[in-house]
């Protein structure tokens, strides 16, 4: 098994993409915190998943509590090996009605919690000395601008020039930050994002999920599972010599 003895946390892994990757950690041989703000969906998904999965009450808005569930990884597991910043929000609307709190939404959640949760691990993976592995999610809409969806792609855009960053101050101390770019992912999300996409849009609901799927190169959306080989890859020892590098896993939609 790939992840053998190393300690993970997942924000945002009640559901989703994150629970998926919770999962083949923990068949990877993982203990998996299933980092949440729905401590109580956490609580469920880890007693789902069994194995070494445990829940942890994590808001990524909150520095303490950002701390708290750093500190209660220490406890439970020994220490933290990897981190994967998966917690993120969607929204979108065209430039002229773009208000400022769906600005501070997303950029509070995508950008600062994503920042301040990877300082915080990397911060413990310094102390113990052991290395370790941070992985962010990035996004397609980060690669590119989009009309209606302005401040998402901006979000995700900082998120691969964080990566960048923080893989190159990292790495001295032997921690591999890097990210995953998904482009399109089915999933219980896309109601939302459809439903945006149809009143702004003017779409029947279910059109544009129907559309973005077939303009794939692949032939359909991903899955979470679609995702999963690259998280458990870039956690592993495999990845040792990987550095700042943001990967694609959207069937085809960006090339680079």
């Amino acid at each position: 098994m790939r992840l053998e003895g190393k300690s993970a946390l997942i924000t945002g892994s009640a559901r989703g993409i994150g629970r998926a990757f919770a999962e083949a950690y923990v068949r990877e041989g993982a203990t998996v915190a299933i980092g949440d703000i729905n401590l109580e969906a956490a609580e469920k998904t880890a007693s789902e998943i069994g194995g070494k999965a445990y829940a942890v009450k994590l808001d990524v808005t909150d520095l303490a509590s950002i701390e708290a569930a750093v500190k209660a990884v220490e406890t439970r597991a020994g220490g933290l090996d990897i981190l994967v910043n998966n917690a993120a929000l969607f929204d979108l609307a065209p430039i002229v009605e773009i208000s400022k709190a769906s600005y501070d939404r997303l950029f509070s959640v995508n950008v600062a919690g994503m920042l301040f949760m990877l300082q915080a691990a990397a911060r413990s993976m310094i102390a113990a000395g052991r290395g370790g592995k941070i992985i962010n999610m990035a996004s397609q809409a980060g690669r590119r601008g989009e009309a209606l969806v302005a401040v998402y792609c901006a979000s995700k855009a900082a998120v691969i020039s964080l990566t960048q960053s923080a893989g190159l101050d990292l790495i001295k101390h032997r921690i591999n930050v890097n990210a995953i770019a998904p482009g399109v992912v089915d999933g219980e999300h896309w109601d939302h994002v459809d439903a945006l996409f149809a009143r702004y849009e003017n779409r029947p609901k279910g059109e544009k999920k129907r559309l973005v799927g077939e303009a794939v190169p692949y032939g359909r959306m991903g899955t979470a599972q679609d995702l999963t080989g690259m998280a458990v890859f870039l956690a592993s020892d495999d990845a040792e010599y990987i550095v700042a590098q943001t990967y694609n896993v959207d069937g085809g939609q960006w090339m680079s």
